[in-house]
């Protein structure tokens, strides 16, 4: 029986348009965008048109599009190169108790460098209060770096009425766009951000490649120092493959996003629907309504997460645990203690991300696996 693959959320297969849209740059179409030669032209042309691709699927300009390793790399320029520019007229950043560690991890490192942090609390569904936001900012605010929606949860957060506020303050908005691109409509004119991180590998495209869309106008430092590409704001040769395959995916997600967005949603419920059914003693954890089409994060009372994802490994099912058990301590995510999970529920979260190409059937056999796995799970 063929494998069950619901953990889209940490990583997608390669759609095949973007597949057959690298193929050329692997074979003939090996130039160096920035070769004055018709080799490099060619290239850089195939760079181009990736760029608008890209920049049409969130609604920029392509000349607010740069290119990078990934979405790690987006969220440090982002955060370490305003750090930078902005330093002297202020050290003060914002962010959530909830961020991927590509954020985290950088505020942590930037309070090693004089920069101060403040780690707003979220409530029981995972949303970042509007109000909390306001009441952070002092005078020396520079940055507000809040994620677009929680790649645990799925809880979307209020960026634009967040934007308002940075707006009104003068304050550099910065969002990690990395669960939402391609899943929901993600327009940076509408979400008023001024930097917003994109990972390819998210949303079909390849591995190894990223987007930080900047605003026009927007003052940061580089990143990546070396010769001039990316017109100056990333140093490195263009990984040209990795580019159009992710131009390519972005178009596909575009026109396929109202589609892709309602069967999602279905799966998803569907797959909450038939555990509900069928296992006693459930949570479901993050906004009931304000979530990714496509995530669902379930507590299974009185399991250990780590122990019913083997379960179902075993059976050919990949999911995400919310919990690790080492020598006989549970440690949570982050997300999930600052959601306050109560810790019977907590212990045994489990990440279920469906794709566009789950299927019905596929949803049927995994629950009644899952339900499977916890019964037995709980038996003395």
């Amino acid at each position: 029986m063929d494998s069950i693959y619901l953990d889209y959320n940490a990583t997608t297969p390669i759609e095949p348009e973007a597949a057959a849209a690298m193929r050329p740059c692997l074979d003939d179409l090996f130039g160096n965008p920035s070769s004055s030669h018709m080799v490099g032209f060619q290239a850089k042309k195939a760079v181009d048109e990736a760029r608008s691709r890209v920049a049409a699927l969130i609604g920029a300009k392509p000349g607010e599009i740069i290119f990078t390793s990934g979405g790690t790399e987006s969220n440090n320029h982002a955060l370490k190169g305003i750090a930078s520019a902005y330093r002297p007229r202020g050290r003060h950043i914002i962010t959530s108790a909830i961020e991927h560690p590509a954020v985290t991890e950088v505020c942590l490192y930037l309070e090693k460098q004089g920069f101060s942090v403040t780690y707003l609390p979220v409530n029981e569904e995972g949303l970042v209060s509007v109000a909390a936001v306001e009441k952070a900012i002092t005078t020396g605010t520079i940055l507000i770096s809040i994620m677009h929606a929680n790649n645990e949860v799925g809880t979307i957060q209020p960026i634009a009425d967040i934007a308002a506020i940075a707006a009104r303050r003068a304050i550099i908005l910065h969002t990690d766009a990395a669960q939402t691109t391609g899943k929901i409509p993600v327009d940076v004119g509408k979400l008023g951000v001024d930097l917003l991180s994109i990972a390819g590998h998210k949303l079909y495209g390849p591995k190894g490649i990223g987007v930080l869309y900047i605003r026009e106008g927007t003052v940061i430092e580089e990143f990546m120092h070396g010769a001039g590409h990316e017109r100056g704001r990333r140093a490195g040769t263009e990984n040209l493959p990795g580019i159009v395959g992710l131009g390519a995916a972005s178009e596909v997600a575009q026109r396929d996003l109202s589609e892709n967005r309602g069967h999602m949603g279905e799966t998803r419920d569907l797959l909450f629907d038939l555990l509900r059914e069928t296992v006693p003693d459930i949570r479901l954890n993050g906004h009931p309504e304000q979530r990714l089409p496509n995530t669902l994060n379930i507590g299974f009372k009185g399991i250990e997460a780590t122990a019913l994802v083997g379960d179902l490994a075993g059976k050919d099912i990949a999911v995400s645990a919310g919990a690790a058990c080492h020598a006989g301590v549970t440690t949570l995510s982050p997300t999930l203690a600052a959601m306050r999970v109560p810790m019977e529920y907590a212990q045994g979260t489990i990440r279920f991300s469906v794709g566009k190409a789950t299927t019905r059937e596929e949803i049927e056999r995994a629950a009644a696996a899952v339900a499977e796995s916890v019964a037995n799970l709980r038996q003395p």
